[in-house]
């Protein structure tokens, strides 16, 4: 068999295993059409107001993943997240004029339950990097490069938050089933 059969054999084989290995997406519908568990908390979560226009454009992320998919839910959660992002010149030409922005967004979350007590469920980091040219006498095209630049780093981390998140709900609901059962 050629290389490039195999390859194309390979996705059949392992096709099956996953679902009998009990593969299934975490914050996605369950096989029965049910919300998963995982979907469930997530829209039980409500974000903190993280400061600055880079905090906006994370919340506002993460209020979506939450919200996608249309639960209507009372918060039990509250997320707290300190998020920041900064940037470099690199890319430094002869004259010491730098042709390349590194942006690095990062940040640290908890996730608090809304009981008397006040537990801390989870924390975790989330971390993007991203960057754009730099142009000499554009300052109109840098700012819109770097308000772009902030949306993607934004969405990324509050991607990873996000699954981050649906992994611990899933895992929390799979070891409650297993106590139960």
């Amino acid at each position: 068999m050629t290389p490039i059969g195999r390859r194309r054999l390979f996705p059949l084989l392992v096709a099956p295993a996953l679902t009998a290995c009990g593969f299934h997406p975490v914050y996605g519908p369950a096989a029965s059409g049910k919300d998963s568990p995982a979907a469930l908390a997530l829209a039980q979560i409500s974000v903190a107001l993280i400061p600055e226009r880079n905090g906006q454009l994370l919340r506002l992320a993460l209020q979506e993943r939450f919200e996608r998919a249309g639960i209507a839910a009372a918060h039990q959660y509250v997320l707290n997240v300190s998020f920041g992002v900064s940037s470099e010149a690199i890319g430094i030409q002869q004259d010491s004029s730098s042709t390349w922005i590194r942006m690095v967004g990062f940040a640290n979350y908890s996730l608090v339950s809304e009981d008397p007590t006040r537990t801390t469920l989870t924390s975790g980091l989330a971390r993007s990097v991203d960057g754009f040219n730099q142009f000499d006498q554009q300052y109109f095209a840098y700012d819109q490069e770097a308000d772009q630049v902030q949306r993607r780093i934004a969405q990324a981390v509050a991607d990873q938050i996000a699954v981050q998140l649906a992994s611990f709900f899933a895992k929390r609901a799979n070891a409650t089933a297993g106590a139960a059962g």
